[in-house]
């Protein structure tokens, strides 16, 4: 198997330890042992002090899959597999995806939402899959529409090329942003989902809240997406790593695909909702017990099991959710806001076009690379060449567009760190 270099990751690896600020990150900033020991009862400090620093369980500890079956309607402590985030949908991939006599000779099918986190679409392509891509379009607020093609208004997502005109990509369309806060939203149609599945379609992959739009879709769009899924007899994969960041008020928070649907892979962690990235720990819930028994089967041969600290680490963080997510949802909120007056205020000059997340830690922001001339040394003509320019001169890390394998003059933003505020108003502002 020959997989492309992780761009993100390696655009992270480059930037991230030597950055001073980090603009773009999408997890929370991260809890201090001491917060998470603060919040645990008595038992579970017994747990911890008592702890050997032998083998796990492989499925993960009983105490912390029970832990996670809280978060679920249908899950009992057998629908629960507990790996890193990365290593899980690696290996649900490799499963699903193998070439196999119901392909009928042709590839097996994917549709996956874009843009997204590489994860979610390389290892398919890396499996030689045939690959279907549902795209984020803008489409504006007061029409609850999606956008094609042939619609008046405009497709964004990968097409979008936010410029000192402040016009689209898509020739002789402008757009209307109601200033630099746009009066649009990020959408996924679900009828182009529709059309885009086939009869031999294994596998629909989808994220919300979205990595990096900060997208969000109402229940009864969830609920069409799981009748597409069922209509092809297809597993629906999705990336709930942003689970409960709800951003907008407003929002009804989705339920989990593992408790509506019958093969449904509900995929969450504490790196992005709880801020405790460095605990490396994921978990699968599925109703589908003889699939999660092959992706352990295959697991055996990666890290076996979990690391006993971070399990009971883990275990405290979601038996006291309230103390990690609460906050962090508060810092996100507070800092959008902060983030919508600057740019309504016109001091990020450089700044075309913000749709505030809906929920999530993120969001895709436009910018016109020529008008951030006034803090660098030259004119940058593209989202990298500012981006590479201001971690060098400032030492503040964004991530541009290219790294999600998208085009246009777009950064993602990250909303979940304490000092976002201190590095938008004395570093940026004019």
């Amino acid at each position: 198997m020959q997989i492309s270099p992780f761009l993100l990751e390696q655009y992270f690896a480059k930037h991230e330890f030597t950055a001073k600020y980090m603009l773009s990150s999408s997890d929370c900033d991260g809890f201090p042992m001491e917060y998470i020991l603060r919040h645990a009862t008595s038992e579970e400090l017994d747990m911890w002090n008592s702890l050997t620093l032998g083998y796990t369980e492989g499925m993960g500890s009983r105490f912390l899959r029970e832990a996670i079956c809280r978060f679920y309607k249908e899950a009992k402590p057998e629908n629960v597999l507990v790996a890193s985030p990365g290593e899980l949908s690696f290996i649900l991939m490799n499963v699903l995806m193998e070439r196999g006599s119901d392909c009928g000779g042709d590839k097996p099918h994917a549709v996956v939402v874009s843009p997204a986190y590489q994860s979610l679409y390389q290892v398919l392509e890396s499996l030689d899959c045939d690959i279907s891509y549902w795209k984020a379009s803008c489409v504006r607020q007061a029409d609850d529409m999606t956008v094609g093609k042939e619609d008046a208004s405009i497709e964004c997502g990968a097409e979008c090329v936010p410029g000192s005109e402040d016009t689209c990509g898509e020739s002789g369309t402008e757009r209307t942003c109601g200033g630099r806060v746009s009066g649009r939203e990020w959408k996924f149609d679900i009828e182009e989902l529709r059309s885009l599945v086939k009869p031999q379609t294994r596998l629909i992959v989808i994220n919300f809240p979205h990595n990096p739009t900060g997208a969000y879709i109402t229940r009864a769009q969830l609920d069409g997406i799981v009748e597409i899924a069922r209509s092809c007899g297809a597993y629906l994969y999705s990336d709930e790593m942003y689970r409960d960041l709800i951003v907008r008020d407003g929002i009804e928070p989705l339920p989990a695909v593992c408790d509506i649907y019958e093969k449904g892979i509900s995929l969450w962690g504490t790196a992005k909702s709880f801020g405790l990235a460095g605990l490396r720990t994921g978990w699968f819930v599925s109703q589908d017990t003889d699939l999660l028994a092959k992706i352990q089967s295959f697991k055996d041969y990666l890290s076996i099991c979990c690391s006993a600290p971070s399990e009971v680490l883990t275990a405290m963080a979601l038996n006291h959710s309230e103390n990690f997510i609460g906050p962090n949802v508060e810092k996100i909120r507070s800092n959008v806001a902060f983030f919508k007056e600057a740019v309504e205020a016109g001091k990020l000059p450089f700044v075309t076009d913000f749709i505030p997340p809906a929920a999530g830690s993120v969001a895709f922001v436009g910018i016109d690379p020529a008008k951030a001339a006034y803090l660098l040394d030259f004119t940058p003509a593209t989202a990298l060449e500012f981006s590479d320019a201001i971690v060098e001169k400032y030492g503040i890390m964004t991530v541009p567009a290219p790294m999600f394998e998208t085009t246009g003059n777009w950064l993602r933003i990250g909303f979940g760190r304490e000092n976002f505020k201190e590095v938008v108003s004395t570093l940026f502002w004019r």
